[in-house]
């Protein structure tokens, strides 16, 4: 990725940020962190344990194959570490962002993935692949925005972002109303239906992530993978696999 385009997305950011806190809000915009760097050797799953087959791996590098449109409406069952949740998916609410989440779901792309930002009452947000190697690939293939035609209310699922144009994996479920997030293009594709205890359940004591909290390091993240997280953060949970309804 070229130097002009990091240095691009990094100021998006700041300015996510700093109208966060216009809003009288402590938490930041769930920014979605591009890094510069590329991992030099692929590892299965991060060292979490979890062995891709040979066709799993072709998909999940290949993101460009990922390309179906979704049905107008479509369930996704999760299963977690804290118990399952169901995603309601509504293609005219974001149709860009609900074709992805559907092909990620079909190609398997959530099997053993960490949550790995979570803050009581305000989102929790996952998404980055516990193999750096699939990380790397699907950080260059974002999707162009859509116009949110939901608010991010409580159980809303919507994807994080870097700046205009630059959705690719990673998600998060809004924890209250955080309507504030609609003027900034966070466009909603689906609702949490069933389970939202369980969302609310997932472990939050690490809270913001670093540099601002003691969090994990979304640029390490995806350096490193899993490994990273079930070394420095034990105590996260994650979702062991998602499945098509």
């Amino acid at each position: 990725m070229k130097i002009v385009t990091i240095l691009r997305l990094i100021a998006f950011s700041v300015i996510l940020t700093a109208v966060a806190c216009s809003n009288n809000k402590q938490e930041t915009a769930p920014t979605e962190e591009i890094t510069a760097a590329t991992p030099t050797t692929q590892q299965s799953a991060g060292g979490s344990g979890v062995k891709e087959t040979k066709k799993d791996m072709q998909a999940l590098l290949n993101p460009s194959k990922a390309n179906e449109k979704s049905p107008e409406t479509f369930k996704v069952n999760f299963k977690t570490t804290k118990g399952d949740f169901t995603v309601d998916v509504t293609r005219a609410w974001a149709p860009l962002g609900a074709d992805r989440f559907y092909n990620l779901v079909k190609i398997g792309y959530f099997t053993d993935l960490a949550f790995f930002r979570v803050i009581s009452g305000f989102m929790v947000q996952f998404g980055i692949h516990g193999d750096p190697a699939v990380s790397a690939k699907w950080r260059e293939a974002g999707i162009a925005d859509d116009v949110p035609a939901q608010s991010n209310l409580k159980g809303y699922i919507t994807y994080a972002m870097a700046g205009p144009d630059t959705r690719t994996t990673q998600l998060f479920i809004n924890y209250g109303d955080n309507s504030r997030l609609d003027s900034m293009n966070f466009a909603p594709f689906g609702k949490v239906t069933k389970g939202m205890e369980v969302v609310e359940s997932i472990y939050s004591g690490y809270g913001e992530g670093a540099p601002s909290g003691m969090g994990p390091e979304q640029g390490r993240a995806q350096m490193q993978g899993n490994a990273y997280f079930k070394k420095d953060f034990p105590k996260l949970d994650y979702i062991t696999s998602a499945s098509l309804e």
